[in-house]
């Protein structure tokens, strides 16, 4: 007489005893994988398919399993504490400190530590941080520190796409094309008919997205390419040299658009001197809403890329991926959205 093993979720599986909290075990049996498939397949880690991560979760709530966080730390390598890494040039750019904000409000609410690794604090070759995952902000695909994390093995969520040859487990992005275009339609609508861009000479998603939406508008309406970048990490000096030298070699531009977090305040004064005037003979708009943009002289057009929401999205995703309630791979879409100010009205 033959005995067939039983299939996921076959009432051949005997329930957990009445008043016994389910375990991984009951999971296992229930899902027909060994222990360490279910929990590969519930935090998301190891080369577990889609069918047997689906049997995983579908077991694991019809047994209303939850995961006992400190037994399992005893028990496995679980810390309960996720990694943020952010560049050194990033930390003091207002944005940076809205991302890192969200990440740590949302990790708490789920429980979860949060650990900051820098640029400086590069880990030792072949070694991973002593953490369930990582959040990588708009990571850039030259960073030596990112090629690293990427290839650690653990659960890696990034905001904005990664352009690197690695594929990260979660993806939080908004649609910079569409709102550098409506961007750029504003200005035109305002009476631009030449806006300059003042990118970033960074290679992340958002940096090369900017680029090559600009250069689509302008090629769109046949207007002149004028695109100038600063430096990674450019100090307000060196971006008033980048504006300075835009308006000597580029006297009939109409309109700037600054990439960079702040640039747009930084190079305020320079388009001044050049006697020009903002929001007059001279629109000018950033990609990056900040305090500086609110309390400029005039208050300066810009994207509000909602920071804090990015970083507390990117957060929630890791967890939902760790504790398996989201299947890696997942990729979503936070809104922005465009704040109209003195400094694009019509002239």
């Amino acid at each position: 007489m033959t005995h067939e093993m039983p299939t996921p979720g076959s009432a051949a599986v005997p329930p957990p005893r009445p008043g016994t909290p389910p375990t991984i075990a009951d999971v296992a049996r229930v899902a027909a994988v060994s222990k360490t498939t279910a929990s590969d397949a519930l935090r998301g880690h190891g080369r577990v398919s889609g069918p047997t991560r689906e049997a995983v979760l579908e077991a694991a709530r019809r047994l209303g399993y939850a995961p006992n966080r400190s037994a399992r730390s005893l028990r496995t390598s679980v810390t309960d504490t996720v990694a943020l890494y952010l560049p050194e040039f990033l930390t003091s750019a207002e944005y940076s400190m809205a991302f890192v904000f969200g990440v740590a409000e949302q990790a708490a609410r789920a429980g979860l530590n949060v650990t900051l690794l820098s640029s400086g604090h590069l880990p030792q070759h072949g070694t991973a941080p002593q953490v369930d995952g990582l959040v990588l902000c708009d990571p850039a695909p030259e960073d030596p520190v990112v090629r690293h994390l990427m290839n650690t093995g653990l659960p890696v969520v990034t905001a904005e796409r990664y352009a690197g040859d690695q594929r990260p487990t979660g993806v939080v992005r908004s649609d910079h094309e569409a709102s550098m275009t409506e961007l750029l339609d504003h200005l035109r609508d305002r009476g631009a008919r030449r806006p300059a861009l003042i990118a970033s000479e960074a290679t992340s998603d958002w940096s090369l997205t900017l680029q090559r939406t600009h250069a689509r508008w302008c090629a769109d309406h046949g207007v002149p390419l004028v695109l100038r970048e600063a430096p990674i990490g450019a100090t307000p000096e060196a971006l008033r040299g980048v504006a300075r030298d835009l308006l000597a070699q580029e006297p009939g531009i109409d309109a700037v658009v600054c990439a960079p977090d702040g640039a747009a305040a930084a190079v305020l004064p320079e388009l001044r001197a050049a006697g020009r005037t903002v929001g007059g003979d001279l629109l000018l708009a950033s990609c990056v809403d900040c305090s500086a943009m609110r309390t400029a002289e005039p208050p300066i057009t810009a994207i509000d890329l909602r920071p804090r929401s990015m970083g507390a999205e990117c957060a929630r995703l890791l967890c939902e991926i760790l504790s398996g309630r989201t299947p890696p791979g997942t990729v979503r879409t936070l809104p922005v959205e465009l704040n109209m100010r003195a400094s694009t009205r019509a002239w």
